[in-house]
Formats: C-alpha cells, sequence, structure tokens
C-alpha cells in the first residue's frame, strides 16, 4: 500500500512539474517580447540581409506592439556585430542576423572572440546570391577567360575579408583554375564605385549592391556562388559548373545561447510570418536571392555541417 501511494505521489508530482514547465513557457512567449528589439546587421545598410531583416522588424513591431529596429554595426568583416550579439542577455532583446562566415570561418580563423556554441540559431532565410563581377568592357567573359587573362596580366580582387567564406571560396576557385590575384584587397561594401574607380577588377560580392550598375550594362558577371543558376541572369553559370566547387552562402537569424526556446520560436514564427510579403518576392525576383526558412533545429544541422567544412575549406587554401 505504502509504495502504491508513493508511486502515486511521483506520479502526481511529475504531472505538476509538467504542467507547471508549460506554463512557464506559455508564459515566457506570452511576454516577449517585454523591451525593444534591436536587430543587428554587422554590414552597411542596403544588402540583402539588411533589406529582409528590416521587414522582420517591422513584423516584429506590428505583431507584438513593442519597437523593434536594425542597427548596422559593421566592422572587422562582420565580428563587431555578431559580438554585440554574443555580450548581450540571452533574452531576445538582441537578435543578430548573420552570414554563414560569422559562426563558422571566422570563429575557425580566430578572427572572432567569441565561441563556436555561442549562439543558437533562430532560423536560417537567405541564399544569398554572391557572385564575381566586373566592368562591362573587361577582357573577359567567363571564370576560365579569367583565369586565362590572369596568367599574364595583373588583375586585382576585392572581397569582404580573409575569413570571410566567399573569399576563401573565390581564392579555392583561383587555385583550382591555376592563377593567382596580383592583389587583394578587403571592403565594408562591394558596389558599383569600387569598380568605376579601378579600386578592384573583380569583386566578390552580392547582386542587390551592384544592380544600379548591371541594370545599366556598366557591370557583367562572370559566376554565381549559387546553388542554380540566377533567375535574373540563367545566362551565368555557377561556381559549381565551372570548377567544382558546390558550397553555398546564406544568412540567418540568431540568438545568444541560453535564450530561452519559447523566445526562439515566437521570433522564428514572425520572422517566417514576414518572409511571405510581396516585397520579399519582388526582392527575389529582382535580385536571384532565395529566400526561404528553415527551422531552428535544422539550422543548427547546416551550421554544424558548415562548421566543418570551414575548416577544411581554410586549410586547403592556405
Amino acid at each position: 500500500m505504502k509504495k502504491q501511494i508513493s508511486h502515486t505521489l511521483k506520479v502526481l508530482a511529475a504531472s505538476t512539474l509538467l504542467v507547471t514547465t508549460f506554463a512557464s513557457t506559455a508564459s515566457i512567449a506570452a511576454d516577449y517580447p517585454n523591451r525593444p528589439v534591436k536587430f543587428i546587421v554587422p554590414w552597411p545598410p542596403g544588402d540583402l540581409e539588411d533589406v529582409l531583416t528590416r521587414v522582420i522588424a517591422e513584423e516584429m513591431s506590428k505583431e507584438t506592439g513593442v519597437p523593434a529596429t536594425v542597427v548596422n554595426k559593421p566592422g572587422g568583416g562582420g565580428v563587431l556585430g555578431a559580438t554585440t550579439v554574443a555580450q548581450s542577455r540571452p533574452d531576445g532583446s538582441v537578435i543578430g542576423s548573420f552570414v554563414v562566415d560569422l559562426v563558422t570561418s571566422q570563429v575557425v580563423g580566430g578572427n572572432a572572440p567569441y565561441a563556436e556554441d555561442a549562439f543558437v540559431p533562430v532560423g536560417i532565410f537567405l541564399d544569398y546570391p554572391f557572385v564575381l563581377a566586373v566592368k562591362s568592357d573587361a577582357p573577359y567573359n567567363t571564370l576560365p577567360e579569367l583565369a586565362e587573362y590572369a596568367k599574364t596580366h595583373d588583375v586585382s580582387l576585392g572581397h569582404f575579408g580573409y575569413q570571410a567564406t566567399p573569399t576563401a571560396i573565390t581564392f579555392q576557385a583561383a587555385k583550382k583554375l591555376g592563377f593567382k590575384f596580383a592583389s587583394d584587397s578587403a571592403f565594408d561594401a562591394l558596389d558599383c564605385s569600387v569598380l568605376a574607380n579601378g579600386d578592384a577588377e573583380v569583386i566578390n560580392t552580392t547582386t542587390q549592391q551592384i544592380l544600379p550598375c548591371l541594370d545599366s550594362k556598366d557591370a557583367k558577371l562572370l559566376t554565381s556562388f549559387t546553388y542554380k543558376r540566377l533567375v535574373t541572369n540563367p545566362d551565368v553559370p555557377t561556381l559549381n559548373e565551372e570548377t567544382g566547387i558546390s558550397q553555398t552562402l546564406w544568412n540567418g537569424l540568431f540568438v545568444k545561447k541560453g535564450t530561452p526556446q519559447a523566445v526562439i520560436d515566437k521570433i522564428a514564427s514572425i520572422a517566417e510570418q514576414a518572409l511571405q510579403a510581396p516585397e520579399v518576392l519582388k526582392l527575389q525576383e529582382t535580385t536571384g536571392a532565395g529566400v526561404y526558412w528553415t527551422n531552428s533545429q535544422d539550422a543548427q544541422k547546416l551550421v554544424e555541417l558548415d562548421f566543418e567544412n570551414a575548416k577544411k575549406l581554410m586549410k586547403e587554401v592556405k
């Protein structure tokens, strides 16, 4: 009889704990956000991650009635902005909008003051249309043609920093094709002016940053770092087609480790809803960006995979 009573009490205690935990989780989700929310974009305004993060922030303000703003904090190849999130409270009041580098290659290269597990992904939402672009009068139209030209001429490259994954991929592609850039420089922004001013002859950037000179035919694309050919430039081959390098690039939302799952889930729900907006569809059509939603668990698996890929890539290009 005593054993039966003891068992019953344990069951009741477990049930009470479960109900209390559920109620607590529901309460956390209902109360969030209880203070203004900042989305940290570690780059200057205007590029794809900035535009889409602003759409998400606007949706959060509308849904919750609490101000949500985007703060652009460039510097250190994005590490400065990411460090701000790493040093924030784990309560969802500061959310990072990060490219793949900031949680992989920047950590692998020892350029980041935070650990591999400093962040938890809320979700991944963007397949970046990274490209290699040149002035329209450049004497080469494809990556193999650039390779041949660079064997007898000095060619300069503009990129987002040595620890940036697109930069490492670009150097890997050059190595595969048997050439080297004569010089290279890191920029916080790689737009039409970099090409027009001759600061670099080839730039590794996104279509969003160079839309004006693509529209005016002052620039052309050699290749794209995307899974499929860009819908905006279907005649431009992908890097995979030209070199066999298949790694693509993404951007996602991240919070500090320790943030309650209920808060992460609420942010994810708002973000996923925001990305259904008509202006997002238009952005895809004009830039070739791939906009989608990958949940927290699947995003974590991708981060872990790309962390290992980053270690291999950094080793290969050294």
